[in-house]
């Protein structure tokens, strides 16, 4: 499992880390917004149109060929910057680094599920889970230290190394898993597999956790600076969105696990504790954005474990990779939506307009299901 874990920290270091330093100060660093938002962009869409492709070919080949094939995917396209060092090469790295993660991250998913029994399927998940947040946490810190030292070329030079040392360590640890036996699928059937409640709701409620952390992350810094909190407070609200989110994710999976929690009942409360969360972000001042930043985590952390648990358990064991594909797609939509749905929000009233939007969004997203199956519990017999 080791090597798993490596490789979600990987595509989490990889991506946020370069991400958040693009625009630094290096003499190397991205200075129009158009070109930053294009580099950002760019990664993102090769993960949302490749994820889903790759997840099938996972399911059709194995997954660690496609593991590790990413791997070294992602390690050439580091290594393209690095040695190139000119603006024309790095729109190359990033689309090939965005390529290989929609190669290895959801191959690394379907591993968990596979090299794991279903009774343990909430601790490997939020262990995994843990891991990624580990290297969200990183990402911008550790990557503008590198970005200072040495410009965008050194921050590119270690995602090589990195790359490269998890794909030796995944080929020498992980163990062969061949692909399992499927019936023929046609399109409609992919299609009403997709659109199964029991896939729809774990996906949408990993899209909304996804929403929730992005906003979190890119908004809670703003409304700490409009309350006159330094760089370093607001940061440090990050950190601790972060932090929850990290810690919260194995306890979740444990919890799961030894029968304390269930998948339903946990993604709701998940969902509202991100909600009241985004709540909190509309109070002034610091005590805003460091509720808000707890509480989010939190929600998030309990959501991610969760969603990939319930999803795995009703996954046949076939078609693991390209359900885990479909569902990082999911998360990629929440990972972009959030975000725009709070700025447009934003530009033509205040901040917390936008934070409220979310906040109902998410609320309602875990209230209205559970509503649902009350009204349906109680409905005569001659109704149902």
């Amino acid at each position: 499992m080791g090597p798993l874990y490596a490789a979600g920290f990987t595509t989490a270091f990889g991506a946020h880390g370069i991400a958040a330093n693009l625009g630094g100060f290096s003499t190397d660093a991205v200075t129009s917004l158009l070109v930053l938002g294009g580099l950002l962009a760019l990664y993102d869409g090769a993960e949302v149109l490749l994820k889903p492709v790759f997840g099938t070919l996972a399911d059709k080949i194995g997954a660690r060929p496609v593991l590790l094939g990413g791997l070294v995917a992602f390690a050439a396209a580091s290594a393209v910057y690095t040695v190139a060092n000119s603006p024309g090469w790095l729109w190359a790295a990033r689309l090939g680094q965005g390529a290989a993660a929609s190669a290895f991250s959801p191959s690394a998913s379907a591993l968990v599920a596979r090299l794991n029994p279903a009774a343990k399927h909430g601790r490997a998940f939020g262990s995994y889970g843990f891991y990624k947040s580990i290297g969200y946490t990183l990402g911008p810190l550790l990557g503008g230290v590198l970005v200072w030292a040495g410009g965008l070329r050194l921050l590119f030079t270690v995602l090589t190394v990195l790359g490269t040392a998890v794909a030796v360590w995944a080929a020498l640890a992980v163990p062969v898993v061949p692909p399992l036996p499927k019936a023929r699928q046609t399109v409609l059937d992919l299609a009403r597999r997709l659109a199964d409640p029991a896939f729809l709701a774990p996906t949408a409620a990993l899209a909304a956790a996804t929403a929730g952390l992005s906003v979190g992350v890119g908004f809670l810094p703003v409304s700490g600076r409009t309350a006159g909190l330094g760089t370093v407070a607001t940061g440090a609200a990050v950190s601790v969105l972060a932090a929850c989110a990290a810690l919260v994710q194995p306890r979740t999976g444990r919890a799961l696990d030894d029968g304390r929690l269930t998948t339903r009942s946990g993604l709701a409360v998940g969902m509202l504790i991100t909600a009241v969360g985004l709540a909190c972000a509309m109070l002034p001042g610091l005590t805003g954005v460091l509720l808000g930043a707890a509480l989010i985590g939190t929600g998030t952390g309990l959501i991610t474990p969760l969603g990939f648990a319930a999803l795995a358990a009703t996954t046949p064991a076939e078609r693991l990779g390209q359900t885990m594909g479909a569902a990082e797609l999911g998360r990629e939509l929440g990972d972009a939506g959030g975000p725009l749905l709070v700025a447009a929000i934003a530009a033509s009233t205040t901040l917390a307009h936008g934070y409220a939007a979310l906040a109902v969004l998410l609320a309602a997203g875990a209230v209205l299901p559970l509503a649902h199956r009350r009204i349906a519990a109680t409905a005569p017999e001659t109704e149902r």
